[in-house]
């Protein structure tokens, strides 16, 4: 059984790349899973989605823990934990990274023992959750990895996915495939199918166990990883919003207000301030403050020209 995981941003089309390749399989004979896996966050989080495909009924369910081939289309959630890109992952895994850095700076910072190949972004945007066509990409270098999908079923897969959109984003969308399709030919095969796991090795979900105490005294109050304050949702980010305190009317209720994630706080004058640590980049603030004291710059171009040592 294949086990594939695309991993993105919101807004970058994982989900359409599983359901072309899944569609692809499909036409190919196989039975398929594809599914994305997100909650109810905004464009620019992490999010994933995945496909099984097998050629018989598949019993498995849920979120692959152990995937044959993981696709990042955005190489920026590579250190994010959030991500989880690596989640899973062994010498089996072969791991496709879409990212202008070499293969070997990848093999190196993150010690894999696995196959690692490099997808070059061919594009650049300002907007990371932005990068054109990225979707069908990874869906066309994919399936190419698997190498039991052909060219015409790769195609018919595109058409059938997005003739709704109109026939002039289906070709342009059927470039970007075929153009990873053809870049990926001589790692053709690369990505082998698993064998089904057993039973006895199945592992405990990851429960955290929180103790609680009776209702009557106390509610608890949570400070473990992957809880709200623990999280640093700020790595989700790829426009920061930055206030321009000349502007600033110190109407801190409004931005406040609107911040869906209490990420902004008022200092003790009166003037507001974005935990950057928690500020996901929604830009709501950005929409909502009326003397438009707030901009939003793109996240690696502040990281770029920050003074060594500012927070980021």
């Amino acid at each position: 059984m294949f086990r594939i995981r695309f991993h993105g941003r919101g807004g970058q089309g994982m989900k359409t790349a599983s359901r072309i390749l899944g569609t692809a399989f499909f036409i190919e004979g196989y039975e398929i899973q594809d599914a994305p896996r997100y909650g109810a966050e905004r464009r620019g989080a992490p999010i994933f989605a995945y496909v099984r495909a097998a050629l018989e009924p598949i019993n498995e369910r849920g979120v692959i823990q152990h995937p044959d081939l993981v696709i990042v289309a955005d190489d920026t959630l590579v250190p994010a934990p959030a991500a989880g890109v690596l989640a899973g992952a062994d010498e089996h895994t072969v791991l496709l990274i879409n990212s202008h850095e070499e293969k070997e700076i990848w093999k190196e910072r993150l010690n894999l023992q696995g196959p690692m190949l490099i997808l070059p972004i061919l594009e650049e945007v300002e907007d990371r959750a932005e990068l054109p066509f990225i979707g069908a990409t990874c869906a066309g270098a994919a399936a190419r990895l698997v190498g039991v999908i052909s060219r015409p079923s790769l195609e018919q897969a595109i058409h059938d996915e997005l003739e709704h959109l109109g026939q002039a984003i289906v070709e342009k969308n059927l470039h970007k495939s075929l153009e990873a399709y053809d870049l990926m030919a001589e790692q053709s095969g690369s990505a082998t199918p698993s064998p089904v796991r057993s039973a006895q090795v199945w592992e405990n979900p990851g429960w955290i166990e929180l103790p609680f105490e009776d209702a009557c005294l106390s509610t608890p109050t949570i400070h473990a990883g992957a809880t709200s304050e623990m999280l640093k949702t700020g790595l989700w980010r790829t426009m920061r919003p930055v206030i321009d305190y000349e502007h600033c009317n110190r109407c801190w209720w409004i931005c406040s207000t609107f911040c869906p994630d209490g990420a902004i706080p008022v200092k003790e004058d009166g003037y507001p301030e974005i935990d950057y640590e928690h500020c996901k980049g929604c830009l709501i603030c950005v929409a909502q403050c009326p003397p438009h004291a707030i901009a939003a710059i793109p996240e690696h171009k502040f990281q770029e020209d920050a003074p060594e040592g500012e927070e980021s």
